[in-house]
């Protein structure tokens, strides 16, 4: 009887047996992207916000080539906002495609670039602007590039999302040539917002409804459950993509100003549909539903501001950074971390004080731009419950983080 031809093994069955020795030879905490990337956009934004307040008080200068503030709104976008963008990247992607995390040595260099160029952007008074800008912008290109392999690798519908990180990227890039007065030195910080911003409005907008209408049905409700995206949400985020488009082209235009309030208006109808409302005894619900209100309520800020009222941009912009990116980043961080490691979706009592902490830092933050309150003593206080909000993630999830998922070994 003649023996059956040897089974040939396609690349990719090699990958896929590459990466299952690699994830279970590897130890936990690099298991998976959200590991360390949380890990480090926590502690990152803790250090960073903590010498960003000493600068301002004169008992430290930074030794990096950016001006403080600068070096303060680079590192809280692509340093802080920037390790959680790549964390949810890597975690959401097998979700999306069923492959394998990547993990191991490749996640490690990965979070070694991200980390690598931190320093480098703070040290880069000693080695100059160039050195920081290839690793920070590497990540981002690095990161696509892979995402763009997995994403088109499984035919799957979130290149769009794998474009936003790109873009955000370039932005990146930008903001080291606006550092270096190649051109101006708004356009790069000024594009990440708007990215983030879209990106919010993008994965918000899957996200928030459907885990709020899997609660509402564990709770027995079966009216006004919110829906899936349909029409209306993709009219809301064009509508939002524009403003944002307008306001990066033509910042000071009444026009622009007009366009960014209609998007505000649009995107708090749009959080209405959702019955945020009725989640209030579940904070790891609820404040999905607040960090997003801070997207109408920073648009709203954002245009009255571009439209002439008496208000200063600044407080559109922190209710975008400070109040939606980071709001969102932690209910994120802190729900993945639970469901990814095989914990109950519960809110510990850290976790709720870390989600009030960060809404009162933001409210306060805006409330300094605004003119309410002794604008320093503001600033320190909202900078303080900001970071405050942050220590308690790590105090509470470290270990989620650096341990086995539940019923695994090390």
């Amino acid at each position: 009887m003649a023996e059956a031809p040897p089974k040939t093994v396609t690349r990719g069955e090699q990958m896929l047996a590459l990466r299952k020795r690699r994830w279970a030879a590897t130890i936990p905490f690099l298991r998976g992207g959200f590991r360390p990337f949380f890990f480090g956009a926590a502690a990152w934004a803790v250090i960073a916000i903590g010498l960003w307040l000493c600068s301002l008080a004169g008992k430290v200068i930074l030794p990096t080539q950016f001006d403080p503030v600068a070096w303060h709104r680079h590192e809280m976008l692509f340093g802080f906002v920037g390790a959680a963008v790549s964390g949810f990247l890597l975690t959401a992607i097998p979700n999306w495609t069923g492959r394998l995390p990547i993990a191991g040595r490749p996640l490690l260099s990965l979070f070694g670039m991200w980390a690598a160029a931190r320093v480098a952007v703070l040290c880069s008074s000693m080695f100059g602007l160039w050195p920081a800008a290839i690793l920070d912008v590497g990540l981002f290109v690095t990161l696509s590039l892979l995402a763009a392999r997995e994403v088109l690798a499984s035919n799957n519908r979130n290149v769009p999302v794998v474009g936003l990180v790109l873009l955000f990227g370039i932005a990146d890039g930008a903001d080291y040539a606006g550092a270096a007065g190649l051109i101006p030195a708004d356009l790069g910080w000024r594009g990440a917002i708007a990215l983030i911003v879209i990106l919010i409005s993008l994965i918000g907008g899957r996200i928030i409804p459907s885990f709020t209408r899997n609660w509402m049905a564990r709770q027995g409700i079966k009216q006004g459950l919110p829906t899936q995206p349909q029409g209306l949400d993709l009219l809301v985020i064009a509508a939002t993509a524009l403003a944002l488009l307008l306001w990066l082209a033509f910042p000071q235009n009444r026009l622009t100003g007009v366009v960014l309030l209609l998007a505000s208006a649009a995107q708090l109808l749009r959080l209405t549909r959702w019955g945020g409302v009725r989640t209030y005894s579940d904070p790891l619900v609820l404040i999905l539903h607040i960090g997003y209100a801070w997207v109408p309520i920073g648009l709203f800020l954002l245009g009255l501001s571009v439209a002439g009222f008496d208000l200063p941009s600044s407080a559109g912009i922190h209710a975008l950074t400070a109040g939606a990116m980071t709001t969102m980043i932690l209910a994120v961080m802190s729900r993945a971390s639970l469901g990814h490691t095989g914990r109950e979706l519960k809110a510990s009592r850290l976790t709720t004080i870390a989600y009030a902490c960060v809404t009162a830092g933001a409210i306060l933050r805006v409330a300094a731009s605004i003119g309410i309150g002794g604008y320093g003593i503001m600033l320190d206080v909202a900078g303080t419950l900001w970071a405050a909000s942050l220590i308690l993630f790590l105090v509470d999830y470290t270990p989620v983080l650096w341990r086995p998922r539940l019923g695994e070994q090390s």
